[in-house]
């Protein structure tokens, strides 16, 4: 389905996930002070315009309180990231995504309301570091500080078995999600699946469960 966006701060970060957005077809607002930002995201955003993101009228005028989600990825500058996400709560826009510089950038942003507090570089840090430390990882997503989502590479050790033969829930506390095979995408799959050698498994679980399934079960 077609969402509406507005990236706020088009910093490598901020480019970043409009470019993403625009090229998944969705409509996509780009905001940046910098006549040069603007101009270099033209081509790869539905509308891209010069806008001071801390005065309200300026994204009044933008019709900012209609999209359905609206990122404020501005960069180094904290003050304005904190001003820009006030205006915005206030705004009553439906869901605001801010990117924080540190802990303290993010303890400001909870107590304003922000919906979601993004920190790109560590969660970047935490799904490589993941991938270094284990062959069978190929991706993880960091849901709270205790459950998480991974990518499991399915070796021989369960290959030709079906979910309901593995047990996963029962024995490990896990819960398999999906089932990638090539350009093949199983959601939600059966009891009676099989699994084969070099299945992608999406597995979700707390993440000591998840660290015993990896060492022990795949």
């Amino acid at each position: 389905m077609k969402k509406q966006f507005a990236i706020i701060g088009l910093g490598r970060f901020g480019s970043s996930v409009c470019k993403q957005l625009y090229k998944m077809g969705h409509e996509v607002l780009a905001v940046d002070a910098r006549d040069e930002k603007v101009d270099d995201i033209t081509n790869f955003s539905t509308h891209a315009v010069v806008a001071n993101a801390t005065d309200e009228k300026a994204l009044q005028a933008l019709g900012i309180r209609n999209f359905d989600y609206v990122v404020v990825a501005i960069g180094d500058d904290i003050q304005s990231s904190i001003l820009c996400t006030l205006v915005l709560k206030e705004m009553n826009v439906k869901s605001v995504w801010v990117k924080a510089q540190n802990h303290y950038h993010h303890k400001v942003l909870e107590k304003i309301g922000a919906d979601r507090i993004i920190h790109p570089e560590h969660d970047m840090g935490v799904r490589i570091a993941q991938h270094l430390a284990s062959e069978k990882i190929i991706d993880y997503i960091e849901l709270s500080e205790d459950y998480s989502i991974i990518e499991l590479i399915a070796s021989e050790k369960i290959a030709n078995q079906s979910l309901a033969q593995l047990n996963i829930r029962a024995r490990y506390g896990c819960t398999v999600l999906g089932i990638k095979r090539g350009e093949e995408m199983n959601i939600s799959p059966l009891p009676n699946d099989l699994i084969y050698v070099d299945d992608v498994l999406i597995v979700i679980g707390h993440k000591n469960d998840l660290k015993r399934f990896e060492l022990e079960g795949i």
